[in-house]
């Protein structure tokens, strides 16, 4: 991240900016406006990913930031631009995502600072580690005279692919349910035991499983998935015990996904009385949806429609830091195409022809923002 940090200032210095390091790791470099006492529009995404990634996923949305500053050629707005590079989006290490931008909006507290990783180092021992202070978390919290922010990101699935666009505007978020189900029934021998008198929790597991892809398939917009299944003992002529699987439900509305987690909750339960089995779940996440802000949305719409492409609306599956910025300030967001819809893989990739109708959109979006009229008055909302 050092080396990330110092290769994003080096292309910003050349711009004449001047990029900071936060308390929480966020990379924040401020283009001045073209008067005093200007409001501020926020650009950026997240600079970490995952384990064996692609090269686009978060780190692009920052790029598209700077070239945006590169293609303004030193032309000042009426307000400033803030790019922003959240340090820790994913929450690989301490399990918990948005770590960076929840310090912007004041969610980065004690508790979560107490957060300890798989070797016991804390969020708060990182910070240190990294040359940083965590009492002066509070110092990043999101300027006063913020307008918005924008979060141009690869949509890291299929649908622009096949639509055969290059950009999209994100008009929500899908809210999202993470559960863990435990399947309990009695571990026997797999030679002796007759199919009649078996207690078999992975059995039942599996017709779970086909439950929750029924459940999915028949409600729009509804996508369910069991990505981990644990077996005990896990031998190969043992009849499992116990099977423990993790669920993840997502909608863009609330309403719909949590409805379709009690269906599942409920269905786990009859499937585990007709085979003799007991079964228990535990709530890891309920994330509730969010609206992507509506005047930003129709910006982003007329941007993109000005840069000669048809203009299409999309919900995130996907969670992004926009979500958590959206709490505090108007927030919209930009998809560009991913090919083959590969993401989270080095497989993953973007066209370059994408990237130039991305930042045409970009600078079309700061040409509408100056002469909106709204600019000033949105800063209320911080």
């Amino acid at each position: 991240m050092r080396d990330v940090h110092r290769a994003i200032s080096g292309w910003l210095a050349l711009l004449g900016v001047t990029a900071e390091i936060d308390a929480a790791g966020n990379l924040r470099a401020l283009y001045e406006a073209g008067g005093s006492a200007a409001p501020r529009l926020l650009i950026g995404s997240h600079l970490d990913t995952v384990p064996n990634a692609g090269a686009y996923d978060g780190i692009l949305g920052v790029l598209l930031a700077i070239a945006l500053i590169k293609g303004l050629a030193g032309r000042r707005l009426p307000y400033a631009i803030e790019i922003v590079g959240f340090s820790e989006e994913e929450g690989v290490r301490f399990g918990v995502p948005f770590i960076g931008s929840r310090a912007l909006t004041g969610r980065l507290d004690a508790k979560l600072l107490d957060k300890r990783d798989a070797r016991g180092f804390s969020v708060r021992d990182a910070i240190v580690e990294f040359g940083l202070n965590p009492h002066e978390v509070a110092e990043a919290h999101v300027s006063n005279d913020t307008f918005g922010y924008v979060e141009f990101h690869i949509e890291q699935g299929p649908v622009l692919d096949t639509l055969e666009l290059p950009l999209a505007v994100v008009d929500a978020i899908a809210g999202q349910s993470r559960m863990e189900v435990t399947f309990i029934g009695r571990a026997n021998h797999a030679g002796t035991t007759p199919m009649n008198l078996r207690f078999d929790a992975m059995a039942g597991a599996a017709e779970w499983i086909a439950a929750v892809e029924r459940e999915a398939k028949g409600t729009s917009g509804l996508v369910a998935t069991v990505g981990s299944v644990h077996t005990q003992p896990g031998a190969t002529n043992v009849v499992a015990r116990e099977a423990r699987l993790s669920l993840d439900v997502r909608h863009r509305d609330d309403g719909v996904r949590k409805q379709a987690v009690q269906n599942l909750t409920q269905r786990a339960e009859k499937i585990a009385a007709m085979r003799g089995l007991s079964v228990s779940s535990v709530a890891h996440l309920d994330q509730a949806a969010v609206t992507m802000d509506p005047v930003l949305s129709d910006h982003i719409e007329q941007a993109i429609r000005k840069s000669g492409i048809k203009a299409h609306r999309m919900v995130s599956g996907a969670g992004h830091d926009a979500m958590v910025l959206a709490e505090k300030v108007p927030a919209g967001m930009i998809f560009l195409r991913t090919p083959g819809g590969i993401s989270h893989d080095p497989a993953e990739s973007v066209a370059v022809e994408d990237v130039e109708k991305a930042i045409e959109c970009g600078l079309n979006l700061l040409d509408q923002l100056s002469a909106s009229p709204s600019v000033e008055t949105r800063t209320r909302r911080v």
